[in-house]
């Protein structure tokens, strides 16, 4: 087993300083040894163009790559030939989103979403509405999970496409795919889903979920940087504008020259997440359980957001009442965690998820996510909450909120006034 030590840069780090514990797992993933051990003959002796047809450089790049795409493929039981490979979940969703309103436009011309998307979604979806789309954003209910009665009466005749994801990258929510799927397929509705979060994580079938796009990142299960893939169904076919113009690789949909590299990369990382993915889970849900554990039994206070059932263990996101976020991040800076999306982490708003599952805007502000994956240890859950704990309680006494509080003064009641 391999013991890996990871950390976040804040500033420039002093030579020799100790680096944070990683805690951060929903935003990138440590790669795995194995992944970078299937990798490198392709980045030193195996170079070809994998679309060269008239050498074996070519063919034997172009072997590795179609293994690959079946080993993608395997994981979410689809066909090889429905794997497209991409820069990234990102690209995958734009691809999705867009292309398939944009072919489907002379009929359908709307579009349904839900507010707690990765911000990638909701901004294709804002340049559809540019383009004349019309586009409903669903709310969600207060545990996170959409409400599948409005999801149905929301379909309109001329409606195109819904797009959910899987798994919250910030709270860790599960959403009823299976459900969602059937909806969608007695409508005459395709359904994409960003599953960066739960490929490789959760069992998945694309036939059983009736999910007809799929977008998959490289560097969340353990792969390289700067790959993913999308899934696109062949039967029901699903058309798609393409996002670029060129070679007409991937089957015309991303054209451009396939890194062989990273799809291997890409693919390794698939076969390996199906061969441990329950002894992984099973893990990773110890050290969930007790991090949440020691937190709540020696602090009061402390909310998770999100369902507390249909969830993936290895995201938990806690709201520390009377609490600052920030601050809370700055006092634990030997542990590398957030307070959101990294995607949107320049933001000092209060995260846009939390919002939209209605929570308080100061506890919105005061909310932590704690990352767990393949690689984290027992000591490091232990070392965190701890961690967490002598910190939580030192701000909570500098708090005069929390002293309010303390005294029994319901700060709801109060009317603050400004000079």
């Amino acid at each position: 087993m391999y013991r890996v030590y990871f950390l976040i840069k804040r500033h420039e780090l002093e030579i020799d300083e100790l680096r944070p514990l990683y805690m951060d797992f929903q935003a990138t993933t440590p790669m795995d040894p194995r992944v970078l051990d299937a990798m490198l003959p392709y980045q030193v002796n195996y170079y070809g163009n994998p679309h060269s047809k008239t050498h074996a450089f070519g063919w034997e790049s172009e072997s590795a790559m179609e293994t690959a795409r079946r080993q993608v493929a395997d994981l979410i039981g689809a066909d090889p030939r429905e794997i497209i490979f991409t820069s990234g979940a990102t690209e995958s969703n734009n691809m999705a989103i867009k292309g398939v309103a944009r072919f489907y436009k002379t009929k359908k011309r709307h579009v349904i979403t839900t507010q707690t998307e990765h911000k990638c979604v909701l901004d294709s979806c804002r340049i559809l509405a540019s383009e004349g789309f019309s586009i409903t954003y669903l709310p969600v209910q207060a545990n996170g999970i959409v409400d599948l009665e409005l999801l149905e009466a929301s379909i309109r005749p001329d409606t195109s496409l819904l797009s959910v994801m899987t798994i919250n990258n910030e709270i860790g929510v599960k959403q009823p795919m299976k459900e969602i799927g059937q909806i969608c397929r007695s409508k005459g509705v395709f359904l994409h889903t960003d599953a960066a979060q739960a490929v490789g994580k959760i069992p998945i079938n694309v036939t059983d979920m009736k999910v007809d796009l799929m977008s998959i990142s490289g560097h969340k299960i353990y792969g390289p940087k700067g790959v993913g893939a999308l899934y696109v169904r062949r039967r029901p076919r699903v058309r798609l504008e393409p996002l670029q113009s060129g070679g007409g690789q991937e089957r015309g949909l991303r054209s451009g020259t396939v890194p062989t590299p990273l799809a291997v990369g890409l693919g390794a990382a698939c076969s390996i997440a199906q061969q441990e993915m329950e002894y992984d889970h099973q893990r990773v849900s110890m050290l969930a359980n007790r991090l949440v554990q020691k937190i709540t039994s020696e602090l009061p206070d402390v909310i998770m957001n999100g369902d507390a059932e249909q969830r993936y263990a290895g995201c938990v996101n806690l709201s520390f009442a009377y609490v600052e976020g920030e601050s809370l991040l700055m006092a634990l800076k030997d542990v590398a965690l957030s307070s959101g999306s990294a995607c949107t982490s320049a933001s000092l708003e209060p995260s846009y998820v939390l919002r939209a599952i209605g929570t308080d805007e100061d506890l919105a502000h005061s909310s932590i996510r704690f990352g767990i994956g393949r690689f984290t240890t027992e000591a490091e859950v232990d070392y965190t909450a701890e961690k967490c704990i002598t910190q939580v309680s030192r701000l909570r006494e500098m708090s005069p909120l929390w002293e309010m509080v303390q005294e029994g003064i319901d700060l709801k009641s109060i009317k603050w006034t400004q000079h």
